[in-house]
């Protein structure tokens, strides 16, 4: 059973590797779902890690609906993993009716070859999932990172089972979200020491512990109205302007 670890900062890729994880998914922003990490911490994970590290490529929480200037970044960014030598990208586009974007994931795949490719959680928001594994498998993905269309994969475990059935060799299905040291046996295929049902060859997990910091903040920086997945936050024109306006003073 390979263990991928989805580390969101520098230390938690290195405490993947040193307690034996055998790959990292780099990202930052754990409380959005992840978004691309910085040039600064990729840079310096693949200086220091062994293990093979796949980077995620989204440019922005919210939704799997992308833009031509967002598109434009993502491809930018799978040249610099390449150029970086990560192992792989994790990304994906979805159009606005929950279809896999299969023209733009294609010239994802495309662009990010040699490195393999796997087809991140937007996969849980696809309204046809089982048309969807078949397709992925054709334009040249390797995996498919998914809950089973669960906030949790122990909730989807029936579904995961079901689609690696239908992806059969034709590609990977990685279970992830929620998987812990509790409920990894599930997906292994053994509980305790009796066989259940066949097992799947990785798993995705964070393994995230809470840590508190020892200085505080004087003013907090969070926003909780805006940690909505239906929420995208974009600078208006109209009160740029009118800010512009507004503090211009006439001598």
């Amino acid at each position: 059973m390979l263990l991928e670890i989805c580390a969101s900062n520098y230390q938690s890729a290195v405490n993947a590797q040193e307690a034996g994880a055998h790959r990292v998914e780099l990202c930052s922003e754990l409380a959005v779902g992840g978004i691309t990490p910085s040039y600064g911490l990729l840079k310096k994970v693949m200086e220091e890690l062994t293990i093979p590290v796949m980077v995620l490529i989204r440019p922005r929480s919210g939704n799997f609906v992308y833009s031509d200037a967002d598109f434009d970044i993502m491809k930018k960014d799978i040249q610099l993993c390449k150029e970086l030598g990560c192992a792989g990208i994790v990304s994906g586009i979805l159009k606005d009716d929950f279809r896999v974007d299969l023209e733009s994931t294609q010239a994802l795949v495309e662009l990010a070859k040699p490195m393999n490719f796997t087809f991140h959680r937007a996969f849980d928001q696809v309204s046809n999932p089982e048309e969807a594994i078949q397709q992925l498998a054709e334009i040249g993905v390797s995996r498919i990172l998914t809950s089973g269309q669960h906030s949790s994969a122990m909730e989807g475990i029936e579904n995961l089972r079901r689609y690696q059935l239908i992806a059969s060799d034709s590609l990977m299905i990685l279970p992830g979200g929620g998987i812990n040291d509790a409920n990894c046996s599930v997906f292994t295929g053994r509980t305790g020491t009796r066989e259940v049902k066949k097992g799947f060859k990785e798993i995705h997990a964070s393994a995230a512990a809470v840590v508190t910091q020892t200085t505080k903040t004087l003013v907090p920086m969070n926003s909780a109205k805006l940690l909505q997945e239906n929420l995208t936050v974009i600078s208006n024109t109209d009160q740029i302007k009118a800010i512009l306006k507004n503090s211009t003073h006439e001598d």
